[in-house]
């Protein structure tokens, strides 16, 4: 008897999130399908009833990011990309700049987990890639209100900022030098949006 729609979609998305933990620990070169199919609970003859190829499956777990583990991120930021606004830009700087996304090495953002192996990338995984960041800039687009009248530049600075920010951070072995990066990049993120005075407790 055939699996169910529903079954098969169940299926994918757990290989998917496996997947994604898995090259957010690794990268893309040391993670195999064999690991991917064990961590998901799987056989490895199941894999391509799903995916093409590795890279297939690297592309649908970077994209899986923004509606999932991504989604529960915000949540927890209290953010909201339907209610754009300064209070929601605000949010989501002091959540994507803060000390528990810095640690949180499985559940990071890929644009601060997989910069460099998404550089080397296929044009399908790199454009999964873009999705994200097109979707943090349409976020600070609309809460951003730069004295320029340039939203959309103060918004690409602002995801510069955060994102380049936690990538630098975290590939310090210097535990105090990457908190000193990390808080430089939240309170001039929170400067830019108009909250210098903001708490950078993280």
């Amino acid at each position: 008897m055939p699996y169910s729609p529903e079954h098969k979609r169940e299926t994918r998305a757990k290989i998917v999130e496996a997947a994604r933990i898995l090259f957010n620990r690794h990268g893309f070169e040391d993670v195999t399908i064999d690991m991917v199919m064990r961590a998901a609970g799987l056989t490895r003859g199941g894999f391509y009833n799903h995916f093409d190829s590795k890279e297939a499956l690297y592309a649908a777990a970077v994209s899986s990011f923004l509606m999932g583990r991504g989604a529960q991120w915000r949540g927890d930021a209290g953010v909201d990309p339907t209610k754009p606004g300064p209070d929601m830009a605000r949010r989501m700087i002091a959540g994507y700049l803060s000390a528990d996304h810095l640690g949180d090495l499985d559940g990071q953002c890929p644009m601060i987990a997989l910069p460099s192996d998404i550089a080397r990338a296929n044009p399908q995984v790199r454009t999964s890639y873009q999705e994200l960041l097109t979707a943090m800039v349409g976020l600070f687009e609309g809460g951003v209100r730069p004295s320029s009248g340039k939203a959309r530049e103060a918004a690409l600075s602002l995801a510069a900022l955060c994102i380049g920010g936690m990538v630098l951070a975290r590939t310090l072995p210097d535990s105090d030098l990457a908190e000193e990066v990390r808080l430089s990049a939240y309170k001039t993120a929170m400067a830019m949006a108009g909250r210098a005075d903001e708490d950078v407790g993280g």
